[in-house]
């Protein structure tokens, strides 16, 4: 916890293709599959804003065939 406290770092959102959100150090490349969503700040900021716009934790992939399963 006093290392989160210290934490100096900049991050960026990060999101992949399944529409999962992770943080990553804005100062570091990008790791394949995943791009920047265009937020940053300090990791309490990142977060905040996932934790707002992530509301739905199941993969892209696993929302789509639920989908259409239901409209079978």
């Amino acid at each position: 916890m006093a290392e989160e406290l210290d934490d100096k770092q900049t991050y960026l959102v990060v999101v992949n293709d399944e529409e999962q959100y992770s943080i990553w150090p804005a100062d570091r490349d990008l790791p394949a599959g995943w791009r920047a969503d265009g937020t940053g700040g300090t990791r309490a900021d990142c977060l905040a804003h996932i934790g707002e716009v992530w509301t739905d934790m199941r993969p892209l992939s696993l929302r789509r065939r639920m989908a259409e399963a239901a409209a079978e």
